[in-house]
């Protein structure tokens, strides 16, 4: 875009009309001033975050996207009125809008020499200042537009005129999480954003944020954030065993349908949409030590690849399940990076088959320190965030205490990741219930809770509305065995 300018306001033309009266008279008269040029500065950092009340934000502002401006326009901090007004002739202007209490520092800064003022509020600090007024919108040369978006909730803002002022682009947006409602203009990704408000910050976060928003990968069912906005429901199994699980009754396709049937009876009852989802056994508890003798046999992944590529192309999430037998979980996990770089795959732990070195598989319930967990949690997080993927699901099954030791320092920091705890106990309603609230009793801060029902072993097995209906908060994801 090119350069933007203001036409001079009304009473100054009528003093150059006088002014040119007086000259044709004969009268030797000085030439009219040259157009102001405020001086637009470039934000230090790629991605700057800016916060505090009105007056200070407007003022952070002005001082990130501007190094000079020879006027600014005032308003007074409690005038919603006069600040409306303002920012319309700020951004008209292209000069920054500042509030009362006191602006003195940034308009020195600015080397600001003239005022506007709009409001009585603003007129009456800048007559106590003993700054130079100007009633009349001056003719300015306005910067023209940049490389710079600028993202807020509060488009009306003063802060938000004063970032337009600057030629930099200004994108409302409904929430500061950009996953969430990905601001237009992201691709390519500006050279500089600057985020105006509360709830944006901290900058890299916000930057790994804008990453995945600019990538425009999407889960199944929508978005780049999995909770709140979807619930899951998911076969569990391993393909082909139907003793493992009810996923391995059928082939890809029927399992596809009986998993998309199994989402849509949840749906009446949820007030999120439901994501169909399998939960594929990938490495499998075994009663022999197998050739690296770890008691696990892990699926390659080529096994894997056509129910994952299937899954993708029908709107199925798939959380790749770990039985690790005497390994451990971040070397299982490794074993199918390549999967997990797709964004509609996680990851599932299951600490029961999880043994020590004198262990067998079903002869004890296994157990987990949270430290490998946590190294989990960084690992898939990093995964994540290098490749700019949506939010990824980690589940951690429990259904006693003791699986999980030290499960008050769970890791659940990593923005990237949705850290979930998935009560799969079985039985009849008062045992699940019971379990259900064991599990609760000291949670850790920041995880969402899982819910597994059983074809076989619950006695009844709860309904959609029963399921949903657990308290305190209803799981996000339920799966069936």
């Amino acid at each position: 875009m090119g350069e933007r300018s203001t036409p001079t306001g009304g009473r100054a033309r009528h003093g150059w009309v006088a002014a040119l009266v007086v000259l044709l008279a004969g009268c030797t008269v000085s030439p009219p001033p040259p157009a102001l040029a405020p001086q637009v500065s470039e934000p230090a950092y790629a991605v700057t975050v800016l916060d505090g009340d009105p007056a200070a934000l407007a003022t952070d502002t002005s001082t990130t996207l501007f190094a000079s401006s020879p006027l600014a326009v005032l308003a007074a901090a409690d005038d919603p009125a006069a600040q409306a007004e303002a920012g319309e002739r700020a951004t008209g202007l292209g000069v920054p809008l500042l509030l009362t209490g006191d602006p003195s520092a940034e308009l020195d800064r600015l080397g600001a020499t003239t005022v506007l003022p709009v409001g009585t509020g603003a007129e009456a600090w800048v007559a106590a200042s003993g700054r130079v007024v100007t009633a009349d919108d001056p003719d300015v040369t306005a910067p023209p537009a940049r490389d710079v978006l600028v993202l807020t909730v509060d488009p009306t803002s003063p802060a938000a005129a004063t970032a337009r002022a600057s030629g930099a682009r200004v994108e409302a947006v409904t929430d500061p999480d950009p996953r969430i409602a990905p601001p237009p203009g992201l691709d390519p990704r500006p050279a500089h954003v600057v985020a105006l408000g509360e709830g944006f910050g901290p900058a890299e976060r916000l930057s790994a944020r804008l990453d995945v928003a600019a990538g425009g990968s999407a889960l199944p069912g929508g978005g780049q954030v999995l909770f709140p906005g979807h619930r899951m429901v998911a076969l569990y199994g391993h393909p082909g065993v139907p003793a493992l699980g009810v996923l391995g009754e059928q082939g890809i396709p029927e399992s596809i349908a009986r998993a998309q049937a199994l989402a849509a009876e949840y749906q009446p009852v949820s007030d999120q949409p439901v994501v169909p989802a399998f939960e594929l056994i990938s490495t499998v508890a075994d009663a022999g030590p197998g050739p690296d003798g770890d008691f696990s046999s892990e699926a390659t992944v080529e096994f894997l690849r056509p129910w994952v590529d299937a899954a993708r192309e029908a709107g199925v999430y798939v959380v790749l399940d770990l039985q690790p037998g005497r390994a451990d979980f971040l070397t299982q996990a490794r074993r199918y990076a390549d999967l997990l770089t797709q964004p509609h795959v996680g990851l599932a732990l299951d600490p029961e088959w999880r043994l020590g070195p004198d262990e067998r598989p079903s002869q004890q319930i296994g157990a987990v320190g949270v430290e490998e967990i946590n190294a989990v949690s960084t690992w898939l997080a990093d995964l994540t965030r290098d490749d700019a993927l949506p939010q990824k699901l980690l589940m951690v099954h429990q259904f006693r205490l003791s699986m999980i030791q030290g499960r008050e320092r769970l890791d659940t920091s990593r923005d990237e990741l949705a850290v979930l705890l998935h009560a799969d106990g079985f039985g009849v309603p008062g045992e699940k219930l019971g379990t259900w609230a064991a599990l609760h009793d000291g949670e850790p801060a920041g995880v969402d809770w899982g819910w597994k029902n059983f074809y076989d072993e619950d006695t009844p097995m709860f309904s959609p509305q029963q399921t949903l209906g657990v308290g305190p908060v209803p799981p996000v994801f339920v799966s069936f065995q």
